[in-house]
């Protein structure tokens, strides 16, 4: 397999250093806006499987280009969503296969934002998906680890542990501190900000898809391995969007654990419009300058992958499940953890961009090997779960489950 990986921040970067470790894959192209980062990603390894190239995520006739200039036959995504749909169609260009770890951005109704959905996440994906199968290519969206591993953890579900399912819900915590620092988002504030403030999605069996109010029907949720109750708010998020297509459940939720401050900090942004993408000219020392309010915010922000000497604690990802096995009600919480102490000794990577690219690699060796295979824009949910979740623990990182 030669692999094209777009993106060499701190998801990316943790790709290189998971996938280092595998003899799945000939070539591992490492392309980024900024050069520098992309050498700094590949210079670290000391590989030759590894290269670093320059490429602008947003042209696709460049990507493609570079797709064939190094004889690719899969493009890895870890940009931030801005940039999935030009590099979605320049694997398709290009006859690679594609692989990304969040789907097409949304837009809200514009009417009833907070009941009807407009544009959902994943639809520009998905409406381009009989070319794909027509083709015999497979792009295989959402495969991070929210969304990703927890939609193995669904299918897993439906496969082995129910015979029916009335409620999946994706249920996401951490107890993670940054010293120094009050307030320091331990992913893409750009990610964040947009999956937070968006009205959340929710599916019902015979309603479909409706939306919400952010930051709506809070719970208390008791996460395992020490980290304890936090509480859950709904947040857009595609497990929402990707689960009812391939898995049956009455209803299908995503809560994450922000925290109240951290909510309240997000409230101000989108109260000051400092959310916004769309650019507001300001004064420069050349003359006005076009920027993005939401841009100016990711800047003056610690970029997550330098937080990790300053982290402490533990993330987990998840998906509870409720409904019947066997006419008796089951109710389980199927998980992943990941303690920041120990990402950051065995890979220099702090713990959520480290857990949110382990799931990318296996699937991408899964596909090399032949565990998985398909064609079309196809979700985690549609590949069988027990192979995926039997890498993951070979890969020294294993899941658990826990009776609720």
């Amino acid at each position: 397999m030669r692999v094209l990986l777009v993106g060499a921040g701190g998801v990316g970067t943790a790709v290189t250093r998971i996938a280092a470790r595998r003899p799945f894959f000939d070539l591992m192209v490492v392309a980024d806006y900024d050069p520098a980062r992309a050498e700094a990603a590949v210079t670290a390894l000391g590989d030759d499987r590894f290269r670093a190239e320059r490429v602008d995520a947003g042209d696709e006739a460049a990507v493609a280009a570079l797709l064939a200039r190094h004889g690719c036959d899969v493009l890895l995504n870890a940009t931030d969503p801005r940039f999935v749909m030009p590099l979605f169609r320049a694997a398709r260009k290009a006859g690679a296969s594609y692989l990304d770890m969040a789907m097409s951005l949304s837009r809200p109704h514009p009417e009833r934002p907070y009941e009807e959905c407009g544009v959902k996440l994943g639809d520009e994906q998905f409406a381009l998906a009989g070319e794909w199968e027509e083709a015999g290519a497979l792009a295989l969206v959402g495969m991070g680890v929210e969304p990703g591993l927890s939609d193995v953890f669904a299918r897993y579900a439906a496969d082995e542990l129910f015979d029916q399912i009335e409620e999946i819900g994706i249920r996401d915590g951490a107890n993670l501190t940054v010293d120094g620092y009050d307030f320091a988002p331990s992913f893409s504030i750009w990610t964040t900000i947009e999956e937070c403030l968006n009205p959340p999605v929710v599916y019902e069996k015979g309603r479909g898809w409706f939306t919400t109010a952010p930051f709506s029907e809070p719970e208390v949720f008791d996460f395992p391995d020490g980290i304890g109750p936090v509480e859950c708010v709904n947040v857009e998020h595609e497990e929402v969007l990707l689960v009812p297509r391939w898995v049956d459940a009455r209803r299908v939720t995503f809560k994450y654990g922000l925290g109240r401050e951290f909510i309240e900090t997000l409230k101000t942004l989108h109260l000051l419009g400092l959310d916004r993408t769309t650019p507001v000219t300001v004064p420069g020392a050349d003359g006005p300058v076009a920027v993005s309010p939401r841009d100016v915010v990711a800047a003056s922000l610690p970029d997550p992958a330098t937080l990790g000497e300053r982290m402490r604690g533990k993330t987990c990802a998840g998906t509870w499940v409720r409904g019947v096995k066997d006419r008796q009600p089951r109710e389980v919480y199927l998980y992943h953890v990941v303690d920041n102490e120990w990402s950051m000794a065995e890979y220099g990577c702090q713990a959520v961009v480290w857990q949110t690219a382990l799931n990318p690699v296996v699937a991408l060796e899964l596909l090399a090997t032949g565990g998985w295979s398909g064609s079309g824009v196809l979700g985690p949910e549609a590949f069988p779960a027990r192979p995926f979740l039997d890498l993951l623990t070979e890969y020294g990182s294993p899941w658990g489950l826990r009776e609720q």
